[in-house]
């Protein structure tokens, strides 16, 4: 009777741990990614940049009027029974997707017309708000050498957000200093992933679907911050990996091939992080291929923390990881920045600031003609 009438203690308050602890941070998961998402805790990353198989159906081999044969996703782990298959993985996917994400996370998913409007319908009716679809246009597509249809000449990104009432991060100045000063659209243009960047063994590409950094940089930059937790369910070569490096973001990344995990493990160990400086984003306030500073920095031809200078080196500028530079308390583009240390009315940053190139001091418009060389070929 005296212990039914003893005061019951009160519940110690539980002690609030950091998720971050549970993390596979900088690990790359093998297997099925449903399978390996389900190992996360909940609400505990706070970007998912998916590039999920497409679902080509393609019948036969594809071959150039020469006969050579064209390399395309013939793989196994592209290859579906049927569009219901598709949808079921589509769904398991996107639910262990929407778990792991943070309430005010966000979700892109990139693909064709092949899977694009079956993978933005499931999102949807998972309860995912879109909060645009973004058209990379490529620079230098693959022509249709069959010349059946129309050559496809971009692909569709989905960013959207847990819901429409959901808080969401993005990083609107940072976008609009990466583009000179103007509002970034929706519709992106970037060269297809080659040269260098583009992972080769014995001559063969590693990964038929390589994305290229510029992308995944524009992305990361736009809807993350230092670090954040970027997931990427179908990992690949490592792409995403490697921009989170450079960027100050952790990541996460799923793969159930052997020899993708392999090639992404040593790209990302070659990868150069950012220092502090460089990391800093502007903050938000309130014909002929135009190219923008950003564009030279997003695509690794100019790097984070490299000094720019005048011709006569009066005045110095650390470039900024989007596209921005820093010198002094002056902060702002190319054209801005070296307006306000001249003190002049107006200033082409792209004749005004020079860079060392290849052991030759060079104006940045030097670069910007290299660039859309490069992205002509």
């Amino acid at each position: 009777m005296d212990q039914l009438l003893t005061k019951p203690r009160a519940r110690p308050r539980p002690v609030k741990t950091d998720v971050r602890v549970d993390l596979p941070l900088g690990q790359i998961l093998s297997g099925d990614c449903v399978a390996a998402m389900r190992c996360l805790p909940d609400d505990s990353v706070d970007m998912i940049f998916a590039d999920p198989p497409y679902n080509l159906q393609l019948g036969g081999d594809l071959n150039r009027p020469d006969g050579s044969h064209v390399d395309a996703v013939t793989d196994h782990w592209d290859q579906f029974t049927s569009f219901a298959t598709y949808d079921a993985f589509t769904k398991a996917w996107l639910t262990e997707a929407r778990r792991v994400l943070k309430p005010d996370g966000a979700l892109w998913v990139i693909g064709s017309y092949h899977n694009i409007f079956r993978v933005g319908a499931i999102l949807q009716d998972l309860g995912f708000w879109i909060l645009n679809d973004i058209v990379w246009r490529k620079a230098n597509p693959m022509p249709n050498f069959k010349g059946t249809r129309f050559t496809n000449a971009h692909e569709t990104l989905i960013w959207a957000s847990m819901g429409e009432k959901a808080r969401y991060q993005f990083n609107y100045r940072a976008m609009k200093t990466l583009n000179d000063e103007l509002q970034m659209r929706s519709d992106w243009v970037l060269p297809i992933c080659g040269g260098q960047e583009r992972l080769k063994r014995d001559g063969h590409k590693v990964h038929p679907t390589q994305k290229p950094e510029a992308l995944v940089y524009r992305v990361m930059l736009a809807t993350t911050e230092k670090g954040d937790v970027v997931l990427d369910p179908f990992f690949g070569t490592g792409t995403t990996g490697a921009v989170a490096k450079r960027l100050g973001r952790d990541w996460i990344g799923c793969e159930r091939e052997d020899i993708y995990r392999e090639a992404a493990l040593e790209r990302i160990e070659l990868a150069l992080p950012l220092d502090e400086s460089s990391l800093t984003t502007m903050q938000s306030g309130k014909s002929a291929p135009r190219v923008a500073f950003g564009a030279l920095v997003e695509a690794g031809w100019i790097a984070p923390g490299t000094t720019i200078f005048d011709k006569q080196r009066r005045h110095m500028a650390i470039v900024r990881a989007d596209g921005s530079l820093e010198s002094g308390k002056e902060v702002g583009s190319i054209h801005g920045v070296g307006k306000n240390l001249q003190g002049a009315p107006s200033c082409n940053g792209w004749t005004y600031w020079h860079i060392e190139h290849e052991g030759e001091v060079k104006p940045l418009d030097a670069l910007r003609q290299l660039y859309l060389l490069a992205i002509e070929d």
